[in-house]
């Protein structure tokens, strides 16, 4: 029995089974490649479902987040500190926002939002404007509120009852919104790429209803990007991309660089609305994870890296044009999913892993999140690897 083949067996002997996972034990990082535990070596175009943003054990978030450690691990939301205060500050400068709530993940910046819109209709206009409006094939979380705030049937099983006060409307179809934005909705929720949906873009004019329709009626929209946030689109929020700033933005994945962090940033006019003991997160701002966020936003909100994240896509997408077997590439920036003519996602993905390439599937789409750091190099080895499979 290999080392891998052990220490597979003690996980599984010991860890819930609530992932399908691949036989593989990731020992080490290095940049934008991991080595396993028999020391094979694999081009990573998955970065942890979009969360290694400055890929493997940067040196400089390494540095910052160990010299973090070593002066204060964590502190009670009692007390202030001075590295989530330097990057809540940096947080909002370079959003644009008023106030971030600190969290540990997409589904708690989430709840956030969601405790946030319904406060403040609740605050200004009294009980029974609560519904929020959510997108069919959305994905917000695995909390039982963003599960039923989800748009995806297959996620609404097993833990029943799930919550009242979610209502879908199909996405691009502004009929559909207008028929169910009646006077009980208090806020819309969107991904501007529906990542787990199957990495598929908004309509532009479709956005822009949400936002002329909610404007009317002093209704909140919330942007999700949880996925599409910090940097993955070649914009610093995938908004940017369609003109438009959402009152509330969730962000996690890529905040921080591989450590714990959610945010729920929102604009002046729900600034006060979060007042002590309606909200709050044990770790949430936690000092380790403030200081690689830091370090990440110090990188990633900057234009010239930005133009390179583009640069980088158009690589991407230039090269998988000239494959046969590629039916369709959507989303934006270095968030790809590429549809396929005859072979299916997920053998696609295990044959990728055998040739020591990571990639990850989203629906019947193959899923590509590399690292924003990584290099044109290692793209182009990497889309060698998967274009060799897929032409196969």
């Amino acid at each position: 029995m290999s080392k891998s083949e052990n220490v597979i067996k003690k996980f599984d002997n010991s860890v819930m089974h609530s992932y399908g996972r691949y036989p593989l034990v990731l020992e080490h990082g290095e940049g934008r490649t991991a080595c396993d535990e028999d020391g094979k070596r694999y081009i990573d175009f998955g970065s942890g479902i979009g969360t290694n943003s400055l890929g493997y054990c940067d040196e400089e978030w390494a540095d910052a987040v160990c010299a973090q450690v070593r002066k204060l691990q964590h502190n009670s939301n009692y007390y202030y500190t001075s590295v989530q205060a330097d990057f809540a500050e940096t947080l909002c400068k370079s959003t644009g926002y008023s106030k971030v709530f600190f969290g540990n993940s997409g589904a708690e910046a989430n709840e956030c939002a969601i405790k946030i819109a319904r406060k403040y209709s609740f605050d200004k206009y009294g009980k029974g404007r609560h519904t929020i409006i959510t997108l069919v094939n959305s994905f917000h979380g695995r909390t039982i509120a963003t599960l039923s705030a989800t748009g995806q049937e297959v996620f609404h099983n097993y833990f029943f009852p799930f919550l009242d006060g979610f209502v879908n409307v199909t996405a691009n179809d502004i009929d559909d919104l207008k028929a169910k934005l009646d006077d009980t909705v208090c806020a819309v929720m969107l991904e501007y790429i529906q990542g787990e949906g199957g990495v598929n873009s908004l309509d532009q004019e479709f956005v822009d209803a949400v936002y002329e329709l909610c404007g009317q009626k002093d209704v909140l929209v919330i942007a999700d990007e949880i996925q599409t946030g910090v940097g993955r689109t070649g914009k610093l929020l995938a908004g940017d991309w369609f003109g438009k700033k959402a009152d509330i933005t969730t962000l996690a994945k890529g905040i921080a660089g591989g450590l714990p962090m959610g945010a729920c940033l929102v604009n002046e006019k729900l600034s006060q609305v979060l007042t002590p003991g309606t909200h709050g997160s044990t770790f949430g701002g936690n000092p380790v994870s403030c200081a690689g966020g830091l370090v990440v936003f110090g990188r990633v909100a900057n234009e010239s890296f930005l133009s390179g994240v583009q640069a980088k896509a158009a690589m991407i997408r230039e090269k998988l044009s000239t494959c046969n077997e590629v039916a369709g590439v959507s989303g934006i920036g270095l968030m790809v999913g590429i549809s396929l003519k005859t072979k299916k996602a997920g053998d696609v993905a295990k044959e990728a892993l055998n040739r020591g390439l990571l990639v990850l599937t989203a629906k019947e789409k193959v899923r590509l999140l590399p690292p924003l750091t990584i290099t044109e190099s290692e793209l182009s080895e990497g889309l060698d690897i998967l274009i060799g499979i897929l032409e196969e």
